[in-house]
């Protein structure tokens, strides 16, 4: 039977074609919602908020070189994730307030400067002692020289929570009191319990292209 006139079917105004629906929602207004999620993020937590809710990937790729301050620099892992941090080229980093942070898998490479007046040795003594005697547990320490000739104090433990290495550096190469008046950096590598080994070529390459500014 046909029906005509006011007795047709009509269309509800709200209706929406099976091809563009997903899940029962209309696929076609995702893109203006989570724009609108994005402001909301920004306005209630700020930046940082919005940080954590959208996962950022900035895959290190061949050739990329990360920017430790007026002029020095390390090669990062290929492959891994630029989660913090600036590359040779970018907006430019300050040695002294430097925050770098590397991520694959169970393992992080992490990269602070400051200031410190003294030995690299001095300095991560300073780090252990503010983080209290429980920051290593069966820990191990010794030296490394990087290709550029920059001296580094290594601190080795293991734990429940994981493998660590803790690197010192001061950002300079020559008389003592050149050294021992430069930044300092400290390059903390974390990874889960018995993983370390995994990542331990790629961790060993960073830590040997680290290299002092142009000053130094």
């Amino acid at each position: 039977m046909t029906v005509h006139g006011d007795h047709a079917a009509q269309t509800p105004a709200d209706w929406v074609p099976v091809e563009h629906r997903l899940f029962g929602l209309d696929r076609r207004t995702f893109a203006a919602g989570f724009t609108a999620l994005a402001i909301a993020l920004v306005l209630i937590y700020g930046f940082q908020g919005l940080n954590v809710a959208i996962p950022w990937h900035n895959e290190i790729k061949a050739g990329q070189v990360l920017d430790l301050g007026d002029g020095a620099t390390a090669v990062p892992p290929v492959g891994w994730q630029l989660e913090h941090g600036t590359l040779v080229g970018g907006a430019g980093a300050i040695p002294t307030a430097l925050q770098v942070l590397l991520a694959s898998g169970g393992a992080t490479i992490e990269a602070d400067g400051t200031t410190y007046d003294g030995p690299a040795a001095a300095f991560l003594d300073q780090v252990q002692k503010s983080e209290g005697a429980s920051a290593n547990v069966g820990g191990s320490r010794g030296s490394l020289t990087t290709a550029a000739g920059l001296v580094g104090v290594v601190q080795s433990s293991t734990g429940p929570g994981g493998d660590a290495i803790d690197v010192a550096f001061k950002m300079a190469v020559g008389p003592a009191d050149v050294v021992e008046s430069a930044p300092a950096l400290l390059v903390r590598i974390r990874t889960a319990a018995g993983q370390f080994e995994r990542y331990e070529d790629e961790v060993a390459a960073f830590l040997r292209s680290i290299k002092p500014g142009t000053a130094s």
